[in-house]
């Protein structure tokens, strides 16, 4: 019964559908959106922020052009932590460079698994991940080949790599070459913000739940004819994570940690945790939570925390231009990493289960 259930979800291929009044599409030119302001070498210009909340912000003043200071990684951690969404203009990295920056942040990056083999792959770098629309011939990805469905998981409201052990903490997506304007898009959506307005009698039931977070159930979702099932080196490559669906984020706030991957409440059936599942990513994905990025030049870098927040990117069309976007990320390092152990919960490994 689990495996035929599926709950397809379709998002509009932009947001917002008009232009704001300064006659831009997008994030950073809100009507009302807060002054900018200096800190140090940096000017940082908040995308939203109240009492309440603080989320996204652009900054200008790093200087890309050498390896970025200790003192400067460090001012800029201190930044992500307050606005959980970091976008930074024609920085002009390389691949070589991007890597270096992301390692600034963490250690331990993110391996890329190569589920097609790293000889198929067009980047061919263990530490970033190609999320283009191009194949290896430097053509665009077309309709029904396996990538494609693949990538229709991407436009579902996600956090990266919720179902690894470790998770992954911090991403950075960079953009090379001439993204096409008015098509190319990321959008972000503030899980903290969205916890504190939740009723205190919800936020009272949700607070001892855990989630299992399983990668080929969101392509499922996003695909549900050709990710049926899972190719047996993609599950062997991918098993399952199980994390606490409220979190507290670096800021000291509560926060949902949620995403497409999420599949069942630990001692839920199915059909009740995915309609929980989706009423709270429906609820933190309302406007009020959530901004969007447009892609503008080669060189642009958005760097977002995956414990405090979503995203999701504009789903492939037929007629698409080329984007091409590459992702480090950092593994997370702390308490809450590796999620809840499955010795906790009760749950067995399917190898020992199918041995008994």
């Amino acid at each position: 019964m689990l495996e035929t259930q599926t709950i397809t979800r379709v998002y509009p291929n932009t947001w917002p559908a008009a232009p704001s009044s300064s006659g831009r599409q997008g994030v950073l030119s809100l009507s009302g959106a807060p002054a900018k302001y200096q800190e140090g070498a940096l000017t940082i210009q908040p995308v939203f922020q109240s009492e309440y909340s603080s989320f996204g912000a652009e900054v200008y003043g790093v200087d890309w052009s050498r390896p970025v200071s200790d003192a400067t990684a460090k001012q800029l951690i201190a930044l992500q932590n307050k606005y959980a969404v970091l976008v930074f203009r024609e920085t002009g990295l390389d691949d070589e460079r991007h890597i270096a920056f992301t390692q600034q942040l963490g250690k331990d990056l993110e391996i890329n698994p190569f589920f097609y083999g790293r000889e198929n792959d067009r980047i061919g770098n263990p530490f970033l991940w190609d999320v283009s629309n191009i194949n290896l011939d430097g053509t665009i990805v077309q309709p029904n080949s396996r990538r494609w469905h693949h990538s229709r998981g991407n436009a579902l409201w996600h956090t990266d790599s919720s179902f690894h052990q470790p998770r992954a903490k911090y991403s950075l997506l960079l953009s090379h070459g001439s993204p096409a304007r008015g098509g190319s898009w990321t959008h972000f959506a503030d899980t903290r913000r969205a916890y504190a307005d939740l009723p205190e009698e919800r936020k009272a039931a949700l607070e001892n739940l855990v989630i299992e977070h399983d990668l080929w159930h969101s392509r499922r979702l996003g695909s549900p004819e050709t990710f049926r099932e899972p190719l047996p080196h993609e599950r062997a490559r991918v098993p399952p994570a199980y994390h606490k669906l409220v979190q507290t984020a670096p800021d000291g706030r509560k926060t949902l940690y949620l995403a497409a991957h999420a599949k069942q409440v630990v001692g839920w059936d199915f059909e009740k945790s995915q309609k929980l599942i989706w009423e709270l990513i429906d609820w933190c994905t309302q406007p009020q939570y959530v901004f969007s990025m447009e892609w503008l030049a080669g060189g642009d870098l958005v760097w977002w925390d995956n414990r405090q927040s979503m995203h999701r990117a504009n789903p492939y069309t037929e007629g698409m231009t080329a984007r091409d976007v590459r992702r480090s990320t950092v593994n997370d390092d702390g308490p809450l990493a590796c999620g809840v152990p499955k010795s906790e919960l009760g749950i067995e490994d399917e190898v020992e289960a199918k041995a008994e």
